[in-house]
């Protein structure tokens, strides 16, 4: 039976995803990146050929997220497409009639905008952590909470305070304030859950019209306390989609199905998890540009490079 995997290789998180020729989830990954992309790649590829049945062939394979170029090159992908792009797709296959999708990650925030099923405006956080999965796990820790009862708690907030969700700096010491003054700790979570929305809907959804049916997708999804926040300052409800954390390795699945209709895949296989890979950099001195060039080897041999401003040193 023929198969499609996706990647999503995001600064905290690279997801897995195989899905059948009519678009079904087989298996999925939610793998911690931990600073170490390509080996956490390989893990993911070899844990992902251990689940899936033997009768399972991956005829196509596609890659999104921030470390898309890194994980295309290492496994061979057909096609490379952006977040936006990847997370639409798959929002659009699980809602169909979606009109807005918030997606927050471990370390930025979007929202897409779509109409009759094609994206028409998009906007994205990248600069600012506040309200990220990375301040919501810093939080938790700080609490001794663990994350996953983290917005439980808020949900048992009787009278939430206001805290100061604009920074993650000014939201943390806002914190600590209302702590010391004798607030109770599901207030505290309730109202930070709050500031975290109130600050993405001011700064990501500023100038956005956000219709329903509206998707939540992301890892910060599985937080309720977040879902709940979002509804009661938009009046409106919010859908999270069965595979909310791994949504963005469906739709580089998907995209991949759509690019090797009646073409030979690219992938290498699942052989490629034993394989010796390395990273290096330099500067290119060939102009006032400077660029810091990335490569990428296989063994010895240079099968990747990235980050030049013209075509110099791209692998033919």
């Amino acid at each position: 039976m023929k198969a499609y995997l996706g990647i999503d290789a995001g600064s905290v998180s690279i997801n897995f995803v195989v899905i059948d020729e009519a678009g079904k989830v087989i298996t999925g990954l939610y793998l911690r990146t931990k600073g170490r992309p390509i080996q956490v790649i390989q893990e993911g590829l070899k844990k992902t050929a251990e689940l899936i049945l033997p009768d399972y062939e991956v005829i196509g394979v596609g890659t999104t997220g921030s470390g898309r170029y890194l994980a295309g090159v290492l496994v061979g992908a057909d096609v490379v497409k952006n977040e936006i792009t990847a997370h639409a797709v798959a929002a659009s296959t699980m809602v169909p009639e979606v009109q807005t999708v918030f997606e927050i990650g471990g370390q930025d925030s979007k929202i897409i905008i779509l109409r009759n099923g094609i994206v028409t405006d998009f906007a994205m956080n990248t600069v600012c952590a506040a309200g990220t999965g990375s301040f919501l796990d810093q939080q938790a820790a700080r609490l001794n909470i663990p994350i996953d009862k983290f917005g439980a708690l808020a949900l048992q907030s009787t009278v939430p305070v206001r805290i100061a969700g604009r920074c993650t700096v000014f939201a943390e010491s806002d914190m600590i304030h209302k702590q010391q003054m004798g607030h109770q700790i599901p207030d505290i979570i309730s109202g930070l859950s709050e500031a975290l929305v109130r600050n993405y809907l001011n700064n990501v959804g500023k100038g956005k019209e956000i219709l329903p049916p509206i998707v939540f997708q992301g890892g910060v999804a599985a937080n309720v306390g977040i879902k709940a926040a979002f509804e009661k300052a938009l009046g409106m409800p919010v859908i999270i989609p069965k595979h909310f954390d791994i949504m963005g390795a469906i739709g580089a699945a998907q995209l991949a199905q759509e690019e090797v209709q009646n073409k030979k895949t690219n992938f290498k296989g699942f052989k490629i998890a034993g394989l010796p890979y390395h990273t290096s950099s330099f500067e290119c001195d060939g102009c006032s540009n400077v660029c810091e060039i990335v490569e990428i080897y296989e063994g010895d041999k240079v099968i990747g490079r990235w980050g030049s401003r013209c075509s110099k040193w791209d692998i033919v």
